[in-house]
């Protein structure tokens, strides 16, 4: 068993396609709209979903925004440099929440950036073991 991929419904599917590619990097895998359903799917992520957990962007064409709910925590992404990261991603028109620095009652460098609907994503400075290993570039060029 492995995690395929988490879904969010999104309001503006192609302000979090900007958010979710431009600013974090990821790729557009899939998308495919269902007219009678009248929603579209859009499958975003860092690899193939053959190897690697995914995140599915649903737009529902009839709802332009929604309620996050109280039980919904966040989406964490490990990247190489938090603090240039962070300063790529308010460069480009992101919104920074949760500046770099360490967590409470820990040492993990962390920081929040925000997805147009208000989905927040935690970004996670990756140990120098971790980030040995070849990473995808977070902020694309």
């Amino acid at each position: 068993m492995r995690l395929l991929h988490t879904m969010l419904r999104v309001g503006n599917l192609e302000a979090s396609l900007k958010f979710y590619c431009e600013l974090l990097g990821m790729k557009l895998l899939r998308q495919k709209d269902y007219p009678g359903g009248k929603f579209t799917l859009a499958f975003v992520g860092y690899g193939d979903e053959a190897d690697h957990t995914v995140l599915e962007l649903t737009y529902n064409w009839d709802t332009e925004k929604y309620n996050l709910g109280d039980a919904y925590g966040h989406i964490a992404i490990g990247v190489d440099d938090i603090y240039g990261t962070c300063e790529e991603i308010k460069a480009r028109g992101g919104k920074v929440v949760r500046e770099p620095g360490p967590m409470k009652h820990g040492s993990t460098v962390i920081a929040f950036v925000e997805d147009p609907d208000g989905y927040k994503v935690e970004l996670i400075q990756l140990s120098s073991r971790e980030s040995a290993t070849p990473q995808k570039e977070l902020v694309s060029q």
